[in-house]
C-alpha cells in the first residue's frame, strides 16, 4: 500500500493541511489531513488538482543567461552567480559613492505556500541598501494594512474573523463558498445556512454561491461600496446602535466619526448604490440584533473604488457595534514571523507613494525603473513572482524588465518574467524542500505548519536559501563562521553579534550555514525560524506556554517551540490566548476610530462625480476566482477541469447588446488596451458587470518546439494609474470596459491558439 505524505495546499492563502500519495516524482492522489489542527481534513476542489504542480514542460533545471538576441542559454551555477555578484557589487559601490538610495527593486518574498526563501531575499535587499520591496500583498492588501496602523497602532495588527462562533456573518466583496479565504470556508457557510439561530448578509454585485444562501443579499452597483457601507453606518448611529460601553472602554474618537456619519444623505447614497432601502434596513436590523457579528472582506473591496476607505468602513462596522475581541467577532492575531513589516511614513522619491507594510505598490514597479530620475531602480530581482503577468500595465512592466541594468529571476518555472530576464536561477519546488505557510491568521489559537519535502530537488536546482548563501559567498561578504558551528542555538545569536554588527544583512545566511547545518533531514533553511521563536517567547510567553501545554520559560521555551515545529508535519498551535488578551496585541492603548484622512475622504464622496463613463459603461471584475483557477504556480492547461479557456463571463443582455452570442470571440476594450476572449453567459452577474478569471495569460510549450498563449492576459488592458490614492492598489474589481465584436483577424488568431490548447489538454500536457 502506498504511503500518504503530509503537506499543505498552496492554491489559496488558507493553505489547508493535506495528505498526498506519490508515484515517482508525481502527486497522484490528494486528501485532507485530519490531523491538521487547523483545517481538520477539509479539502476543496482545487487542492485535488495539485497533481499538476511542478510536473510540466516549463520546469527549470539549469541557470540561464540571456543572449544578445533575447534568447537564453544554459550556464553553470558558478558562472551565473559570479557574473550576477560582479554586477551587484558594481551597482552597490556606485550607489554608495553617489550617496543615493540602493538601486535594487525586489519583487516577491515568497509565492503561495512558498515562503522559506523570503528571509534570504530580504538579506540581499538589505545588503544592497535598498528599501524597494514589491509583491502580491502590495497589489492587494496594503490599504488594509495602512488602516490597521492608524486604528490599532501597527500595520502588522492584522484582523481575524470568528466565523465558527458568530451568529451573524457579514460577507463583503468575496465568495467564500468558491474562493475560501477563511478556514473550512464551505463547511462554515453550510453550518450557518443550516442553523436557524444564525444569519448571513452578503454585499456583492453578483449573486454568488454564498449570496444564494444568505438571509440578505445587497447587490450593489460595482464601485459603490463606500456609499453603501457609509449609509449602513449612518443608519446604525441614527438608531443608537453603537455599543456605548465598548466605545468608552476600548476606543477613542467616536464623536468625530459620528459627526461625519450624521452628514451622510442616507437615501441618496443607497440609491446611488442601486440597492433597495428595505433590504438595507433589514441588514442593519440583523447587525443590531446580533450577539456576535464577524465581518469577512476580500479583494472585492480591497481592489475596488475607494479601497482604503472601504477597509476603514468595514472595520467601523464591527468596532462601532462592539463586535470585537469576543467569541464570534473580529479580533487581531499573533505572528510567528510577520509576513510584512511596519513602515513609518517614508515615501518613494519616484512616485511619492508611502511605504506600507515595508512595501511599495506593485503598480508602480515600472515607474521606479523607467523614471528619468537619478535615484531610479537599476536592478530588478524577482523571486517566486511573475510581475510581467500580475502587475498592472503589462507592456510597461515588460519595458521596465528590459530596461533594468540587471534583471534576475529565481523561480521553478520559465515564467513570462523569466523569459525577459538577464539571468534565471532554477529553484527547487515547494514540494522538494522544507517549506512553511505564513497565512496563519487565527485568534484565539493560532497555528503554524512546517512540512518536509515530498521529493528530492530536481538535478540542477537549488533551494532558495542555498542560492542566496552561494551568492553572498560570491559577493565576498561572509565572514569566517567556523567558530560558530558548534555554539548552542540558545547562544548563537549572541556569539555572532560582533559579525552581525559589522554586516547585519548576513544574519539569515549565517543562521543557514551554522544552525541550519545541525538540523535533521536537511532542514537547514528552517534556521531562520529560530530568532522568530525567541522573539515570540519574549513577547507572549504565556500564550506559547498554553499552546504547548508546558511551563518552560525563556530560551528553553523557544527551543521547545522550535523543536515541536520541526516534529509536527501536520502543523501545531503556537499561541493560545484568552479573548481579553486581544488588547495586548495592539500598539495603541485603545482603538483610534477617527482617522482624519479617511473621514475627510468620506465627507467628500459625491454620487454626482461617481458615474459610469459612457465610453466604457461596463464594470470588469479583473481576476475573478472560479472553480479551477488559482495563482500562477500551476501552469499546465490540463490542470483546469472547468473554464479551460478563461472565458469572459457576461450577462445575456449585455452580450446581445453587441450582437454576440455565447461561444463567440469578443473584444474587451479599455482606455489602454484590447484583448480578445471567448464569451460565456453568466446571468448571476449584475447588469453591466463582466468578469475575467485570474491565473491565465501564460505562455506554455505548444508541444512542437514553440509556445502558445493560454487564456486572457488581463493586465494588457489594465491602467496602472487607475489606483487607490493612499495605497496605490489597482481598481481591478471595477475596471471600466466596453465590449466589441472581435474582428476576423483577431478571431483567426484566437481560434488558432485555442486549438493548440485543446490539443495540449487532450494529450494531458
Amino acid at each position: 500500500m502506498t504511503d500518504w505524505h503530509k503537506t499543505a495546499c498552496s492554491l489559496c492563502y488558507v493553505n489547508c493541511g493535506i495528505e498526498v500519495q506519490t508515484e515517482g516524482r508525481a502527486i497522484t492522489r490528494v486528501r485532507g489531513d485530519r490531523e491538521n489542527p487547523r483545517s481538520r481534513g477539509y479539502l476543496c476542489q482545487k487542492a485535488q488538482r495539485l497533481t499538476w504542480y511542478g510536473d510540466h514542460g516549463d520546469r527549470l533545471t539549469t541557470p540561464l543567461r540571456r543572449r544578445e538576441d533575447g534568447t537564453h542559454e544554459a550556464v553553470s551555477w558558478e558562472t551565473a552567480l559570479g557574473e550576477i555578484a560582479a554586477k551587484l557589487r558594481s551597482v552597490r559601490d556606485e550607489d554608495l559613492a553617489a550617496n543615493r538610495p540602493g538601486s535594487l527593486a525586489y519583487v516577491g518574498g515568497g509565492g503561495q505556500g512558498n515562503h522559506s526563501g523570503g528571509g534570504y531575499g530580504l538579506a540581499l535587499r538589505n545588503w544592497m541598501n535598498s528599501k524597494r520591496f514589491f509583491g502580491a500583498l502590495s497589489q492587494e492588501k496594503t490599504g488594509d494594512f495602512w488602516v490597521n496602523g492608524k486604528m490599532f497602532g501597527g500595520q502588522t495588527n492584522h484582523t481575524a474573523e470568528g466565523v465558527d462562533e458568530c451568529d451573524l456573518l457579514l460577507v463583503i466583496g468575496c465568495n467564500p463558498w468558491l474562493a475560501n479565504g477563511f478556514n473550512r470556508a464551505r463547511s462554515a457557510v453550510n453550518d450557518i445556512k443550516n442553523d436557524p439561530a444564525r444569519r448571513m448578509i452578503v454585499v456583492d454585485p453578483r449573486r454568488t454561491e454564498t449570496a444564494e444562501v444568505a438571509d440578505v443579499h445587497l447587490p450593489l452597483r460595482p464601485g459603490t461600496d463606500a456609499y453603501l457601507l457609509g449609509a449602513m453606518l449612518a443608519l446604525i448611529v441614527q438608531r443608537g446602535g453603537q455599543d456605548e460601553a465598548f466605545l468608552a472602554q476600548h476606543t477613542g474618537g467616536f464623536d468625530e466619526v459620528a459627526a461625519s456619519l450624521r452628514k451622510i444623505p442616507v437615501d441618496e447614497w443607497i440609491a446611488h448604490a442601486e440597492v433597495d432601502r428595505a433590504d438595507v434596513d433589514q441588514a442593519v436590523d440583523l447587525i443590531l440584533a446580533a450577539e456576535a457579528m464577524t465581518v469577512r472582506v476580500e479583494l472585492g473591496i480591497q481592489q475596488g473604488r475607494n479601497s482604503t476607505l472601504n477597509s476603514y468602513l468595514e472595520k467601523l462596522l464591527y468596532l462601532v457595534t462592539g463586535n470585537f475581541g469576543r467569541p464570534g467577532t473580529n479580533a487581531l492575531h499573533t505572528w510567528l514571523m510577520p509576513l510584512w513589516s511596519e513602515s513609518r511614513g517614508d515615501r518613494s522619491e519616484i512616485t511619492g507613494f508611502e511605504y506600507i507594510g515595508g512595501m511599495l505598490p506593485l503598480n508602480t514597479l515600472a515607474e521606479e525603473i523607467l523614471a528619468d530620475h537619478p535615484h531610479r531602480a537599476r536592478v530588478l530581482w524577482v523571486e517566486s513572482s511573475n510581475p510581467a503577468n500580475t502587475a498592472a500595465d503589462t507592456l510597461a512592466t515588460e519595458r521596465a524588465i528590459r530596461a533594468a541594468e540587471l534583471s534576475v529571476v529565481i523561480d521553478v518555472a520559465y515564467t513570462e518574467t523569466a523569459a525577459l530576464a538577464d539571468y534565471v536561477l532554477p529553484a527547487a519546488s515547494q514540494h522538494e524542500k522544507w517549506e512553511f505557510t505564513f497565512f496563519d491568521f487565527e485568534f484565539p489559537t493560532n497555528y503554524f505548519h512546517l512540512r518536509p519535502p515530498l521529493f528530492e530537488p530536481l538535478p540542477g536546482t537549488l533551494v532558495e536559501a542555498e542560492i542566496y548563501a552561494r551568492l553572498f559567498e560570491e559577493l565576498g561578504v561572509m565572514p569566517d563562521i567556523e567558530p560558530l558551528r558548534n555554539v548552542d542555538p540558545a547562544h548563537l545569536l549572541k556569539a555572532a553579534a560582533p559579525l552581525l554588527q559589522e554586516n547585519p544583512a548576513i544574519a539569515p545566511v549565517l543562521l543557514y550555514r551554522t544552525l541550519g547545518a545541525t538540523l535533521p533531514n536537511g532542514a537547514a533553511s528552517v534556521a531562520v525560524l529560530w530568532p522568530a521563536c525567541l522573539t515570540l517567547v519574549k513577547r507572549m510567553s504565556v500564550a506559547v506556554q498554553r499552546a504547548l501545554e508546558t511551563d518552560l520559560e525563556g530560551p528553553a521555551l523557544a527551543a521547545e517551540l522550535f523543536d515541536r515545529i520541526l516534529r509536527s508535519p501536520s502543523g501545531l498551535a503556537f499561541t493560545k490566548h484568552e479573548y481579553d488578551e486581544v488588547w495586548q496585541l495592539m500598539r495603541h492603548d485603545r482603538v483610534h476610530l477617527a482617522v482624519p484622512e479617511l473621514l475627510s475622504w468620506l465627507e467628500k464622496l459625491d454620487p454626482a462625480r461617481d458615474r459610469p463613463d459612457p465610453e466604457y459603461p461596463l464594470s470588469l471584475i479583473n481576476g475573478q476566482r472560479r472553480r479551477h483557477n488559482a495563482n500562477q504556480i500551476l501552469r499546465p492547461p490540463s490542470w483546469r477541469r472547468t473554464d479551460q479557456e478563461g472565458a469572459l463571463h457576461v450577462r445575456t443582455d449585455d452580450l446581445a447588446a453587441i450582437g454576440a452570442a455565447e461561444g463567440d470571440w469578443v473584444a474587451v476594450v479599455t482606455r489602454v488596451g484590447r484583448i480578445v476572449v471567448r464569451a460565456e453567459i453568466d446571468d448571476s452577474l449584475r447588469k453591466a458587470q463582466v468578469a475575467l478569471p485570474h491565473g491565465f495569460g501564460m505562455s506554455v510549450p505548444d508541444g512542437h518546439g514553440g509556445r502558445v498563449w493560454h487564456g486572457p492576459r488581463i493586465n494588457l488592458i489594465t491602467d496602472a494609474h487607475d489606483r487607490d490614492p493612499i495605497a496605490g492598489t489597482p481598481h481591478h474589481k471595477d475596471m471600466p470596459v466596453r465590449l466589441e465584436p472581435a474582428i476576423p483577424d483577431e478571431i483567426e488568431a484566437a481560434e488558432r491558439d485555442a486549438a493548440v490548447i485543446r490539443e495540449l489538454i487532450a494529450s494531458g500536457a
